[in-house]
């Protein structure tokens, strides 16, 4: 690889992709690596989403296609060639579709390679383009995209074992690898907080939620959970959610119930908060649930396992690989007696192997790079067996 051509996401307070530039670029640094980050616009500064849910609708648009405009102007100019990667953070590009049609035309040294991270899509069943409607056209699309990426000679990046096996069932021809989580950087959430971490002991009894407050990340089992440890303890025990923007959900009936539980004195509320605040919050939690049918690794565990947080998942999809298999921090999907029994124990105390998750998904982006760099042959996901690596304890 000659140069590294990086189309990365826009910025969002209340999403990772606040930080994940800055997360991308301190490896590349690190590694040396020749690359560019594609530059893209923004429709507004207030780094909100207004339409839609995961990424602002129309922002994501914008940006993306300003992306292909300046990537187009500059194969134009014949600055790119066939010694290039193009790494795109998200399969979802609006405007792809120019790169085909130019590459297709051109010289073939001047057909850079096209590799694209996948972080959902319509593999997943319960993602939001089937709660949209969106999921016929979006299928099609993928097909286009893992053309492209097969034709390049690039690949499609899967975040884990569970998610390849999606991609192949999906019927993708295109070379998988799975990077075995998220792009994410430990030191630089670590250094957000300021002074050393709360001891453990000393933290307040708190409980927290971070992921959407939306149907494919399950707030009723949450709020289950809560009412049955209300109604089995006595002990004061904070149960919460950190949200980055006010508040919403994609079912009106999930906020009924919260502004119930709220005036309960069941369940507390932080919106609005900026990404500070949020570690803030987490370096005085004891432990953060979660119940997602949708969340592919998240970024919600490696913050909180960073800043001395217990972690509470179900064993479910992506998470046992993300746990190394750790039967103590994940309980069975979806059972109530086994999430409070785990949560009792992870209120209590620390537990001893806090950090490692982090560790591991803070070598990700590394991952990457080894794979756009031809290094990282053992996360290809090629060979008819490749199921037997879903059992495997990657730390």
């Amino acid at each position: 690889m000659r140069k590294l051509y990086y189309m990365g996401l826009e910025p969002y307070k209340a999403r990772y992709t606040l930080q994940l530039t800055e997360w991308n670029e301190r490896v590349f640094k690190t590694r040396g690596m020749d690359y560019v980050v594609v530059p893209g616009q923004t429709l507004t500064s207030d780094q909100a989403i207004v339409t839609g849910q995961v990424l602002d609708a129309h922002g994501r648009s914008y940006f993306g296609m300003s992306q292909i405009m300046t990537l187009v102007k500059w194969m134009k100019e014949g600055l790119i060639s066939n010694e290039d990667v193009i790494y795109f953070e998200d399969m979802f590009q609006p405007g792809i579709e120019s790169l085909p049609y130019i590459m297709d035309q051109v010289d073939p040294s001047h057909r850079p390679r096209i590799f694209v991270r996948c972080l959902a899509q319509s593999i997943d069943p319960d993602d939001f383009v089937h709660v949209w409607g969106m999921s016929k056209w979006m299928g099609i699309y993928e097909k286009m995209v893992c053309e492209l990426v097969r034709s390049s000679g690039g690949a499609v990046l899967a975040s884990n074992e569970e998610m390849v096996m999606h991609m192949k069932v999906a019927g993708w021809e295109v070379p998988i690898y799975n990077i075995s989580g998220l792009a994410f950087g430990k030191q630089e959430v670590r250094g957000r907080v300021l002074g050393p971490l709360t001891p453990f002991e000393q933290r307040t009894m708190r409980v927290g939620f971070a992921a959407r407050w939306d149907q494919e990340k399950q707030p009723d089992f949450y709020m289950d959970l809560i009412e049955a440890y209300h109604a089995r303890s006595d002990n004061k025990v904070e149960f919460c959610v950190f949200s980055g923007s006010k508040l919403k959900s994609n079912n009106e009936s999930y906020m009924e119930r919260t502004r119930k539980l709220q005036s309960e004195g069941k369940l507390v509320i932080f919106e609005d908060l900026e990404k500070n605040d949020y570690y803030d919050l987490l370096n005085n939690t004891r432990v953060l649930f979660n119940c997602a049918l949708q969340d592919w690794v998240s970024n919600t565990v490696s913050e909180a396992d960073t800043l001395g947080c217990n972690v509470l998942y179900p064993a479910y999809r992506s998470f046992p690989e993300t746990f190394a298999n750790d039967h103590t921090r994940l309980y069975v999907p979806w059972s109530i007696e086994d999430a409070l029994h785990k949560l009792e124990n992870l209120l209590n105390q620390p537990h001893e192997s806090m950090g490692k998750i982090s560790d591991w998904t803070d070598g990700c982006i590394d991952r990457i790079c080894d794979i756009l760099e031809g290094k990282g042959e053992q996360w290809l996901r090629m060979s008819v067996d490749y199921r037997k690596h879903t059992k495997e304890s990657k730390f």
